[in-house]
Formats: structure tokens, sequence, C-alpha cells
């Protein structure tokens, strides 16, 4: 059986193999899944990946199964439930970060019908094929996650930096940064 070149970044760990091989780069127009990606790229600033994959079931029971309009509708009380929570990142300004962005998220549903309307008018409806070779070539921004962050922050999102926008941008299948010779570039 011969093994499949794959990008060097998930290494062995099976939970990220399984993460790139299933959802990183995959297109995704499913709002739901959109805030999800939006609520956990935006606590993995300044962390790994592999520490937000790791706390993801987690972070989905603490927040409502990643439904933005439960999350909107939290108080202080969940945001004290939230900040004592061991299983997610316990950031006081990513917490806060998230339900405002829940609610900013809401604001642009109902400004374009749909949340995923709005978002891929970044790439212009279509995903962004780049030719990495070699991982130094992944870039970390874009002029279109730079628009898609000014854009945000104009809405009143949090933890929405160019490089943030770049990271959700990959995860969400709007950029394919998969190398050339990874068996996930070419779908």
């Amino acid at each position: 059986m011969t093994e499949l070149t794959t990008c060097n970044w998930p290494s062995k760990d099976p939970l990220m193999t399984r993460y790139h091989d299933e959802e990183w780069g995959v297109p995704l127009h499913d709002d739901q899944k959109l805030f999800e990606f939006m609520l956990l790229d935006a606590f993995q600033a300044g962390l790994s990946w592999k520490t937000v994959l790791r706390k993801r079931e987690n972070f989905r029971r603490a927040f409502d199964g990643f439904d933005a309009a439960a999350v909107a509708g939290y108080g202080e009380q969940d945001y004290e439930r939230l900040l004592a929570d061991p299983g997610i990142i316990r950031n006081r300004s990513k917490i806060r970060g998230a339900i405002v962005n829940a609610k900013c998220f809401l604001e642009v549903q109902q400004e374009f019908g749909t949340f995923d309307r709005y978002i891929w008018q970044f790439t212009g409806g279509v995903t962004i094929k780049n030719n990495c070779r070699n991982p130094g070539d992944i870039p970390v921004t874009s002029k279109e996650s730079d628009a898609m962050s000014r854009d945000l922050k104009g809405r009143g999102f949090k933890f929405v930096g160019s490089t943030i926008c770049y990271a959700f941008m990959q995860a969400a299948g709007m950029v394919n940064d998969h190398m050339v010779t990874c068996h996930r570039y070419g779908g």
C-alpha cells in the first residue's frame, strides 16, 4: 500500500491529519460551520491550531453547538460560566469577543441573507488556489484577508486581524494552500 503525499504540518498527529484530510481547504458554505471556524480561529490567536483543535468538542459543548443566535444572547452569567470552563481557552477578551462576534454575525446574515454570501465576496465567490511548493511559500495574509479584516472590523467584529482572517479563509476553503505535492491539492 502506497502512503499518500501530504502537507507536512499535520505531522503524524491523527487529529491534525484527519482535519487536514477532511476539512482544511474544503470550500465551506454552511453558515453554522462558518461561525464555528470564525469562533475557533479567534481563539487560536497567539496559540497553535493543534491546541484549539484538541479543545474543539469542549468549545462545541460550551458554545451551544456553535449556534450564533444562542451565543449572541449570552449574558454575564454565561460569560462567567465560560471563564470557569477548563475545557476551553479561558481568555477574557476572546470570550467577550466571541459574544460580540455572534451578534455581528447575525447582523451580517440579516443584511446579506447568509453569512456565506457576505464572506465569499472577498474571493469573488471562488477558491483562490495557491501553488505552494514549500511550507515557507504559504502566506499568512493576502490582499483578500486584508480587505476582509477591514470590513469585519468596521462591522464591529473582534479578533479579526488579517492573519486570523487568512487562517479562516484556509479553514473555510476560500484559499487552497495545500502543497502542490499533497494529495488534497487537486480536490
